[in-house]
């Protein structure tokens, strides 16, 4: 196996013509020989994440909507939040203080917990199978940030992430959607 890419996004190459993944911005939350496991982050749904899980209502970030994680188990939820330095229990860190919630645990439970977004569903590989899609050229490998997940301009995120990398890569972020019409 290639070195993983937990942590790190996975940003969809401009020719990649798969609809779940067109223009898509991926947070890898787990990366082995076995498989791997991530979340789209740029893909918010028109469902108010206070309705869907209002427990968590009072830490979501705004626009405080479900994101469609990935195409894999819609009936799931999971959760990203910020954890209080030093982490928490029932966070699993991610990257810098950026974690996996465990949405079982109250929320009143968790103190120090900001930030939340939930997902709907998520991405997921069986083993090699993003190695071969990686090897194609299908995905960019670039360094995450923690705001990333939970950014204000979801939808912009794509040509906002490419446009932070240097060279060549930088100006993809504005490559148009259809480059026959340029």
């Amino acid at each position: 196996m290639s070195s993983s890419t937990r942590g790190r996004l996975l940003v969809s190459s401009p020719e990649l013509a798969d609809p779940n993944f067109s223009r898509s911005v991926l947070l890898m939350i787990e990366h082995t020989a076995d498989g791997a496991l991530g979340l789209v982050l740029n893909r918010p749904t028109d469902i108010s994440a206070a309705d869907a899980v209002p427990e968590w209502a009072d830490l979501l970030e705004p626009p405080g909507l479900v994101h469609s994680g990935g195409p894999v188990s819609l009936e799931s939820i999971v959760g990203l939040g910020r954890a209080p330095d030093g982490g928490h229990p029932c966070v699993s860190p991610l990257l810098e203080n950026l974690g996996v919630l465990d949405l079982h645990t109250d929320p009143s439970d968790l103190p120090g917990i900001s930030s939340v977004r939930l997902f709907a569903g998520y991405s997921g590989w069986s083993a090699g199978q993003l190695e071969v899609e990686m090897a194609v050229g299908s995905w960019i490998i670039v360094d995450a940030e923690a705001s990333d997940a939970i950014s204000a301009d979801p939808v912009g995120l794509w040509g906002a992430v490419l446009g932070r990398q240097p060279g060549l890569l930088g100006q993809m972020g504005t490559y148009p959607d259809d480059p026959s019409l340029n």
